[in-house]
């Protein structure tokens, strides 16, 4: 046992107490403790004013900003979900029920909390749909598991477990799902069957309701316009501001907005059948002269000269256009009034300036390469489709390419009132294509409105039962999570979600009601496969996973440090990595400050 005095002053060995006789000395004994054990200087790993926290404190605490962020959006469920209002730094406003966008817009500086962004944002990227599901799903499993935690049990016990949970329901999923191949249906059946998977993802968005199956059908046409590796970037949206919804349409080519012109553009030809289209990354205008130009010239004829081979250049690139066969010019770069009214004047449709993403598109679908020069233009670098033309718009004009035949694409207009209504259209648009296209390349559906995760919580329920220890705890509370869904899609339709979930549960522990959920319409419950709510396994197994990945990475952070001058680099750093590149230090007058 070690012992440590702290203000007493030893005295020392030669000196003699007051009833010590004198002629019975000693020698002097050495002391075991000496200063240098007293007075060992503690090691300092981390700057000043590092925070660190560790143990079940910091793990609840990190649940707990998880759940905050969970407590925001679980509002936004379902077809009866509410919207959020959310205004940035900059004064802007966005309003939306889609989680992935609400997550990235509230900038969330919690590290721990982040973790729920990045699910949604993979599920964004990957699905398309589900980004609330996602969430909330991960926010009830660490809400279950707060408990345990509390209750000393160890973390790792509660990841295994939900392992063991989250891989048992992923193997019922896959029994469960319905295939929906085309090879076992008409087209016009298989067509119908992709309607009501984008119907049900809709339903939840800002367009759904008497616009459901109006932008269902649009977006099953979009997606089934493509070709076998289902591009998502060939499908375009445009927004068009006023006039109504149902006014939205369908072009299955490429449409983009009319670019900014010169004179002489009205004098163009607005309808061409067969096109001949070549693709420009030059200018075709006269460059003005730098301010600090100088010239030297003797002769006042020489000046002219240099005047008239600069319009020389500008004629052989456009006699060079002209010859190619080509009657659409498009180019990335800006198009003069001299070459507009030179087009004009045979009859050549012209457009510069145009987007680097319409210009891509318009490439992928009529086959043509983008042209750096015009010397020597062969047949092969122009592309074509069966008509081109220009139309008007609400107050806005589109150039539209139709019947490609190189690579099929789409472009939907979307009409609306609102600046905030026809952005929240848009991401709706956006979701429902990654669903149809997900559809499309899986095969295979759930019945939704909660029903998958009321049959893979009973399912989980029973064989909680066949197991012992902490781990059937566990599980058993994992099911009852997955049971948050229809739980929240009654409260957000403003049902007595207790008497909902009773009902299913009854439904779900019989034979043949593995497909019942909620019936948000009828305030009870249905059989939401006969009801046609369907949608991709796809979402429901990656929500699944993520989820409990999400889980799974908040419970294994054990100590949390914060260190607020990390993010900018000391100057002893800043000259240690300057000598280690072999570079002379910065003084002032030398580029320092």
């Amino acid at each position: 046992i070690g012992v440590v005095l702290l203000n007493h002053t030893l005295p020392p060995p030669h000196t003699l107490s007051s009833h010590t006789h004198p002629t019975h000395t000693h020698p002097p004994r050495k002391s075991k403790f000496t200063m240098s054990h007293m007075l060992q200087p503690s090691i300092i790993l981390l700057r000043d004013g590092t925070d660190t926290s560790q143990g079940t404190p910091q793990l609840v605490s990190n649940i707990d900003a998880c759940l905050a962020i969970v407590d925001l959006i679980r509002t936004t469920l379902g077809p009866m979900g509410m919207d959020k209002l959310i205004v940035n730094s900059s004064k802007r406003a966005t309003i939306s029920n889609d989680g992935a966008t609400i997550v990235k817009l509230l900038e969330i500086e919690h590290p721990a909390a982040r973790s729920l962004a990045d699910i949604a944002r993979s599920q964004d990227d990957e699905i398309g749909d589900g980004t609330t599901t996602v969430m909330i799903l991960a926010g009830e499993f660490m809400r279950c598991s707060k408990r345990f935690v509390e209750d000393g049990v160890h973390p790792q016990i509660i990841i295994r477990a939900f392992r063991q949970a989250s891989q048992l329901a992923l193997k019922r999923l896959a029994e469960l799902q319905v295939n929906i191949s085309k090879d076992n249906s008409s087209q016009e059946d298989y067509r119908a069957m992709l309607v009501k998977c984008a119907g049900t993802a809709l339903n939840s968005k800002l367009i759904g309701g008497m616009f459901k199956n109006f932008f269902a059908e649009m977006v099953v046409d979009a997606v089934l316009s493509l070709d076998e590796d289902l591009d998502i970037d060939l499908v375009g949206v445009k927004k068009v501001h006023g006039g109504a919804m149902e006014e939205s349409f369908l072009v299955k080519g490429v449409a983009f907005k009319k670019t900014f012109s010169y004179a002489g553009f009205e004098q163009q030809p607005k309808l061409i059948v067969n096109p001949k289209i070549i693709l420009l990354n030059i200018e075709l205008e006269l460059k003005a002269e730098k301010e600090n130009a100088e010239i030297k010239i003797e002769d006042p004829d020489q000046y002219q000269s240099i005047v008239d081979a600069e319009w020389k250049i500008i004629y052989d690139k456009l006699d060079a256009i002209v010859k190619s066969g080509a009657n659409v010019v498009l180019s990335k770069l800006a198009i003069g009034d001299l070459a507009t009214q030179y087009f004009a004047d045979r009859g050549i449709f012209c457009a510069g300036r145009v987007p680097e993403g319409d210009m891509r598109r318009v490439a992928m679908a009529t086959g043509s390469t983008l042209q750096t020069t015009v010397t020597n233009v062969i047949p092969e670098v122009l592309g074509n489709c069966e008509r081109f033309e220009e139309r008007q718009v609400g107050n806005e004009r589109y150039n539209l390419f139709t019947g490609c035949p190189q690579a099929k694409t789409a472009t939907m207009i979307l009409r609306g009132g609102g600046e905030q209504f026809i952005a929240e259209s848009e991401r709706s648009i956006h979701d429902a294509v990654m669903v149809v296209r997900r559809t499309v390349k899986n095969h295979r559906i759930v019945a939704g409105g909660g029903a998958i995760e009321m049959e893979l919580s009973a399912y989980l329920r029973n064989f909680s039962r066949t197991i012992k220890g902490k781990e059937q705890l566990i599980i058993n509370a994992y099911a009852k999570a997955l049971e948050i869904i229809p739980r929240q899609l009654s409260e957000n339709a403003g049902f007595d979600s207790i008497d909902i979930l009773n009902k299913l549960r009854q439904k779900h522990a019989t034979e043949g009601g593995q497909w019942w959920g909620v019936d948000v319409n009828e305030e009870g419950i249905t059989d939401t496969m006969e009801t046609h709510v369907w949608e991709p396994s796809m979402i429901k197994r990656n929500a699944i996973s993520s989820a409990t990945d999400a889980a799974c990475l908040i419970l294994s952070i054990d100590e949390t440090v914060k260190n607020p001058q990390s993010d900018a680099p000391s100057k002893d750093d800043a000259a240690r990595a300057r000598q280690a590149m072999g570079m002379a230090p910065r003084f002032k007058g030398q580029g320092g400050r």
